[in-house]
């Protein structure tokens, strides 16, 4: 074994001897400093004995500061299970242990000496309440030398070259996936090279509406009933099939990844708390793309606080009368059905009067967006993400039928609505994985045809640098993604670990979005290049689907449980 801080990558190979020893001795010890750390702030949060949410506002820094530590040690460690995985079927290759030895020397030095939450906020183990004692579990010799030997510029380095070996259209490294799963990674793959990536910067420049022949042909490929059990019209496939989906249509462009998630929430929505009626209705029409759905959740003045909806149901005879207001709705014109959560007890204040209903509108074309009675709409100019664009949208007396209460009861909404949050953060993580591929393909591949001072920008160190970082983090988010996927395939509760791989996940595609843009220049700024797309399409992965610092706020509280 390498002695304290004994330097590796002095020698022909960069690979830390041992590497997976190193990394076994190193966990227990990051666990111990989550265990300090839960301990500090369960202390400064409690009042009584109980965790009080007054006292998490007020020590956020702290509370937030401990959810990303607990997603760092989650996430290391699922990158051991990976590795551990890939060396017993004999695929632990030079590219897959330069990655594992880079992201354990990247995240023990990061978690020792400060956790980027954002740009401008470094997390330090003392803001949380460690003492200098505490943090010296990190100073055994096996964590010394990987911090110290495991992300050195030689190992960045031998990594970018081998990653030129490959083929532009494969990932870096091993998912450790099995070979079904890996089949239909190939087929998406093949799509979005084929159908999406070539068009794709077209549609965002024209702020055009992703072809609804790419609808159909998704369709037919069965992206909309991927999850949905055959029992329904669906494919019955896993969690997991859904994350490489997600992942490979949103490396071709985001919107193409994300016209899935709207499926994925209406179905989830209706099989968790739709009747048998609904769900023999609804479901194969979602799963065949005959029936488009869009998420009305979202109000504008109340953001993530969604128990303080506003927008109201009354009930009128057999049926109800919606009006209100929401913003934010994503693919809401040409859609046909939307999931809308409204208040329906009008003596309730919080989320125990809402109520969701399957409301049915008639798609709109380019002239007429919204011709259903009672529903007006206007679109939100943004920046990016734009292939089903964004809209406010208002209701006054707009009608929905009795039957399509979903569940038939009412102030069940918000427990509906949180039922599926695991399966969309996970998705959203996939995507996040996808938007970092994407601009990983981009950086990766100008950096090799730019040339300057009489080579390739990708022999300049802090180029290759950059790009073996991005490789790092996107085999890290995959894995805590992957992880959190095969855990709701196991009917295992999983808010925890998908807050997790959605947190992670869309911070590392903004860093990867802004390095490949810095990689290219000046012409990463100019509109016709890709990366400007891919920049500001990653920047909507730390808001929607709850904000970083929502998660953060709701992955402490289930930390402090």
């Amino acid at each position: 074994m390498p002695h304290d801080g004994q330097d590796m990558t002095q020698t022909s190979n960069p690979i830390l001897a041992d590497l997976l020893q190193l990394c076994d001795v190193a966990l227990p010890a990051v666990d111990y400093v989550v265990t300090r750390a839960k301990a500090a702030v369960r202390e400064t949060v409690t009042d009584g004995d109980r965790v009080s949410a007054r006292l998490i506002e007020e020590n956020q820094t702290a509370a937030h500061g401990l959810a990303w530590l607990a997603t760092y040690a989650q996430s290391l460690q699922q990158m051991q299970n990976w590795a551990t995985r890939l060396q017993a079927d004999g695929k632990f290759g030079e590219v897959e242990q330069l990655i594992h030895q880079i992201a354990f020397g990247e995240y023990l030095w990061q978690i020792y000496g400060g956790i980027p939450m954002s740009q401008g906020e470094i997390l330090r183990l003392q803001d949380i309440g460690l003492t200098q004692d505490e943090m010296r579990a990190l100073m055994l010799p096996e964590v010394m030398t990987l911090t110290q030997s495991g992300n050195t510029q030689a190992a960045r380095t031998r990594l970018v070259a081998l990653m030129q070996e490959q083929s532009a259209n494969v990932t870096v490294g091993a998912t450790g996936l099995d070979d079904e799963l890996e089949m239909i990674r190939e087929q998406f793959r093949r799509f979005s090279v084929d159908k999406v990536e070539p068009y794709a910067h077209d549609w965002h420049l024209k702020d055009e509406l992703i072809p609804i022949e790419i609808i159909e042909e998704m369709a037919e490929m069965g992206v909309f009933g991927l999850t949905i059990p055959e029992e329904y019209g669906g494919f019955g496939l896993s969690k997991a099939s859904m994350c490489v989906v997600s992942e490979e249509l949103s490396r071709g462009y985001i919107g193409v990844g994300s016209l899935g998630t709207r499926s994925e929430i209406a179905a989830e929505l209706i099989l968790c708390g739709g009747t048998e009626e609904q769900k023999q209705h609804w479901l194969p029409g979602i799963a065949s793309a005959e029936i488009l759905p869009t998420a009305v959740f979202t109000e504008p003045n109340t953001g993530s606080d969604l128990g303080s909806l506003r927008t109201r149901a009354v009930k009128k005879g057999d049926d109800w009368e919606v009006t209100g207001n929401k913003t934010w709705i994503t693919h809401a014109a040409r859609t046909h059905v939307m999931t809308l959560l409204a208040r329906t007890d009008p003596d309730t204040t919080d989320y125990r009067g809402l109520s969701m209903f399957l409301a049915e509108k008639t798609p709109g074309t380019d002239e007429d967006p919204f011709p259903t009675p009672g529903m007006t709409g206007g679109e939100i100019e943004v920046l990016g993400y734009r292939g089903m664009k964004e809209y406010e949208l208002g209701f006054d007396g707009f009608k929905v039928k009795g039957e399509n209460l979903l569940g038939g009861e009412t102030g069940k909404g918000f427990k509906q609505l949180m039922q599926t949050f695991e399966s969309a953060r996970i998705q959203t993580a996939a995507r996040a994985i996808g938007v970092a591929q994407s601009a990983l393909d981009v950086g990766m591949q100008y950096a090799q045809d730019r040339k300057q001072f009489g080579k390739s920008l990708i022999d300049f160190p802090r180029v290759s640098g950059k790009l073996a970082m991005m490789a790092v983090e996107i085999m890290i988010a995959r894995q805590l993604t992957y992880f959190s996927a095969a855990e709701k395939d196991n009917d295992r509760r999983c808010d925890l670990e998908a807050g997790m791989a959605k947190l992670l996940g869309a911070r590392i595609a903004w860093a990867c979005a802004d390095n490949a843009l810095q990689i290219h220049g000046g012409n990463g700024f100019a509109l016709e290049y890709k990366v400007s797309r891919i920049l500001c399409d990653a920047r909507i992965l730390n808001i929607f689907e709850g904000a970083a610092e929502i998660q953060a706020q709701v992955i402490a509280r289930r930390v402090l449980d």
